[in-house]
């Protein structure tokens, strides 16, 4: 006897299934559907009547037109990893109504709140006074605030206003900061209706004492922050560098750090791993996150029941309303190369 269950091909990684799905989760999806496990390598090699049935991907393995050609059942890509990729024809996926969705808005929320750690840390030393109370060499009172300054009423500035944007203005909301937005992709009363400033990337760079960068790589962008616009920034300004190292010129960050103009955190960089003996390692005043900003269980699991909703209201003709859709003007544009760690 057939199996009537709708056939799902599973190429998540760097995530898996167990990662995003709780077990009782992911007994529930392979008893609704057949899973196939495959890899992004592996995957044009399935026999066609494999691709031919699959009415689903987890994953965004990199998609040939004659691949995709083969995978004439094909409804939905669940991107996993969180960026969407420069991986397939998008013209023909749009063309045949397939659908491309992200998970990556799970990330937001953390993301954003370890940046609000950050800026607090870098405005109050909280990382430096704990080392040299360690070391032995604390300043007690006033004279270990010497530098110290409040986040509350602060001019700060956003640049990029996607799910983790949104997510610094709102996490930033009590301390009641003047906020300017950067962002072309959007109008300004999107930008208003959260209770920012529309601002240009000047005014964001040179206006604020603390910099959020939560830019996605996009073909227009890359590398668009570089030593002319860390110079132009505030004397003791912080930099935070949440979304990609791609949209900063790393080394003139570096610099501008290493000078003593600016302040810098960041949570991502142009290596990962980054090499030990990298040199930004070495500078004070840049303070250091592997890349785990967003790597919390929760989200893991958070991203697993956004599959499964999406994949419910699928199976019923109607379009994914959970996971975030790729817009068919802007998607070939993005430039972010998949992460390889969880």
């Amino acid at each position: 006897m057939t199996d009537p269950r709708p056939l799902i091909l599973s190429c998540p990684l760097p995530r898996s299934l167990p990662l995003i799905l709780a077990p009782d989760r992911l007994a529930e999806l392979r008893a609704r559907y057949r899973i196939v496990e495959t890899t992004d390598a592996d995957l044009p090699g399935l026999p066609d009547a494999v691709l031919g049935e699959a009415r689903y991907i987890i994953g965004q393995p990199p998609l040939d037109a004659a691949t995709l050609a083969r995978l004439s059942s094909l409804r939905c890509i669940f991107n996993v990893e969180s960026n969407l990729l420069n991986n397939m024809p998008y013209d023909e996926v749009f063309r045949r109504g397939i659908h491309v969705v992200t998970t990556g808005a799970v990330f937001a929320q953390p993301v954003a709140e370890i940046g609000l750690g950050f800026a607090l840390s870098l405005l109050r030393n909280i990382h430096g006074a704990d080392a040299d109370f360690r070391a032995g060499r604390e300043l007690w009172g006033g004279e270990g605030n010497g530098a110290a300054r409040l986040l509350t009423g602060a001019e700060v500035g956003i640049l990029g206003f996607g799910d983790l944007g949104r997510a610094s203005a709102r996490v930033l909301a009590g301390f009641a900061p003047r906020l300017r937005v950067f962002d072309p992709w959007l109008p300004a009363s999107r930008i208003r209706e959260a209770g920012a400033e529309p601002a240009s990337l000047e005014a964001v760079m040179a206006q604020s004492d603390v910099v959020f960068c939560t830019a996605a790589v996009t073909s227009e962008n890359r590398g668009f922050l570089g030593a002319a616009e860390f110079a132009a920034m505030r004397r003791g300004a912080i930099f935070l560098l949440l979304s990609r190292a791609d949209v900063v010129d790393f080394g003139a960050l570096m610099a501008a750090v290493r000078g003593g103009h600016i302040l810098a955190a960041s949570d991502v960089f142009p290596e990962e791993p980054l090499p030990a003996d990298h040199p930004v390692r070495a500078i004070p005043g840049f303070l250091l996150s592997a890349h785990r900003a967003g790597a919390l269980d929760v989200a893991f699991r958070r991203m697993g029941e956004m599959v499964l909703e999406d994949l419910a209201l699928l199976d019923r003709g109607l379009p994914p309303m959970v996971c975030k859709r790729a817009e068919r003007e802007t998607v070939a544009r993005f430039r972010s190369r998949p992460v390889a760690v969880n």
